[in-house]
């Protein structure tokens, strides 16, 4: 029994040693070293089948991982005892240079000389592995780079080691059903700003471009009335604010009580809802009788809107409220204290805000009662460059009526024979007195757009 036994482990031994050549022949011959690269995807999954195979080998002296290119030539002798030593030529590849070529001598630590070709075999597949990575495992950081961390890959990838676990982004990503992705670079461009974003839960139940009904308007006005969300406010008021664009609505919101629940909402620090709440107001002011109960406030948003932060968005809503409510002559006087304000502003604004402060003042001018007021107060002397023709036709336009209006009432009023009251730092001075702006008035005549030539004919035949 004992030499049957010891037959029946040659035999087995035979087998296990034709398996391993046939394995050899397989990673060594029959492969186009110009064959392309894989994907980073099957890379990835050949990595990890090569870990299982590699620790299979150990075992069992089997099969190797397919498909790994490197040629891997093993020379030993019949004898037991030159199976100690493995001569190997190992082609890094293409990543570390073609035709680059290590010699590995693995030491055989014990046993027969198949364990000790299997060892050595597993030693060079390593070292080969480790050789064409020419970098570990890759880990991303939080600014989105990738760092190197020196690790040794497991056998069986192209250019790169294999993961420890599907504990990562790869295994998470199968586990959620999300698709693959290839890993590029992240781009390092500094983000954009990201404003905090509101945490408080809103459920508005209107959308802001609804028309509603009376009931659903009583809705809205008592969520805005109870809330102290700013966000809840801002939809609030910008939905009102649509709906009083229709006439049928504007007295419905002031039959509810909605102008007062509004108009608290002036005193706030935030200048969104500020804005928001000029625009609804002056949507409203289109009706008369909610003007009546506007002017309750009109002193407060002019203050307001006199200094708040120059040309903001407050402020061109604020002036247009003041336009709308003195398009008419009822309230005008609870303004005339502001009177220098306007024109300063007129002088220090934009574009925008220096037209919508004209159609403002160009209000108080048609109203013949408001006209010593108006030209008593002091107001700066370059006020003057607005005659220039380098200004638009709108700018243009617009002083030119300005001026147009204050001429006709300074004659109708019979103010003309007063001057003296008047100081050299007014309105009356400049205008009249000083005689520049004739003069700028008559340059004006040559300007190239004929709008502005047929206005300015009109001011001169009037002078």
């Amino acid at each position: 029994m004992g030499r049957t036994r010891e037959a029946g482990c040659v035999a087995a031994g035979m087998v296990i040693g034709a398996g391993a050549c046939y394995c050899v022949y397989r990673l060594t011959w029959g492969k186009d070293e110009n064959e392309k690269l894989w994907d980073d995807e099957e890379e990835e999954e050949e990595e990890e089948e090569v870990e299982e195979s590699c620790s299979d080998k150990l075992e069992t002296g089997g099969k190797t991982e397919k498909g790994v290119k490197a040629n891997v030539g093993v020379e030993a002798g019949d004898k037991p005892q030159d199976d100690s030593k493995a001569k190997v030529d190992v082609d890094v590849g293409p990543e570390n240079g073609p035709g680059v070529k290590k010699e590995a001598h693995p030491e055989s630590q014990g046993g027969g000389g198949l364990e000790a070709k299997a060892k050595a075999l597993f030693k060079i597949l390593k070292e080969q592995a480790s050789a064409k990575a020419g970098r570990g495992i890759r880990v991303g950081n939080i600014s989105g780079r990738r760092t190197l961390t020196s690790s040794l890959p497991c056998p069986g990838g192209r250019g790169g080691g294999c993961h420890p676990g599907r504990s990562g982004s790869r295994a998470k990503n199968r586990a959620s059903g999300k698709p693959k992705k290839k890993n590029r670079t992240k781009s390092t461009k500094t983000p954009a700003t990201v404003w905090p974003v509101r945490r408080t839960k809103f459920s508005f139940p209107y959308k802001i471009d609804d028309i509603l009904s009376a009931p659903d308007l009583q809705k809205v006005l008592n969520i805005l009335e109870r809330t102290n969300d700013p966000f809840t406010q801002e939809v609030a008021l910008v939905t009102l604010g649509n709906n009083a664009a229709y006439s049928f609505n504007q007295n419905a919101i002031r039959e509810l009580g909605g102008v007062p629940i509004i108009a608290k909402l002036i005193k706030t620090r935030d200048p969104i809802i500020r804005e928001k709440t000029y625009n609804a107001l002056n949507n409203l002011s289109v009706n008369s009788e909610n003007q009546g109960k506007i002017k309750t406030y009109i002193s407060q948003v002019c203050d307001d809107t006199m200094i708040c932060r120059l040309d903001s968005a407050v402020q061109m809503a604020g002036l247009r409220l003041l336009t709308n409510m003195t398009v008419t002559n009822h309230y005008q006087h609870l303004l005339s204290y502001s009177f220098p304000d306007f024109f300063a502003l007129l002088f220090l604004g934009n574009h925008f805000t220096k037209i919508q402060t004209m159609k403002l003042i160009i209000n108080f001018t048609e109203n013949p009662a408001m006209t010593r007021e108006l030209v008593s107060c002091k107001v700066p002397s370059e006020l003057i460059s607005l005659f220039n023709k380098e200004w638009d036709r709108e700018i243009l336009l617009n002083i030119l009526t300005l001026f147009e209006n204050i001429n006709d009432n300074i004659k109708s009023e019979g103010l003309a024979s007063s001057r003296k009251e008047f100081s050299r730092s007014s309105l009356f001075f400049l205008f009249k007195e000083s005689g520049v702006c004739v003069k700028k008035i008559r340059a004006l005549a040559s300007h190239k757009d004929l709008v502005v030539k047929v206005k300015v004919l009109k001011v001169l035949t009037k002078l």
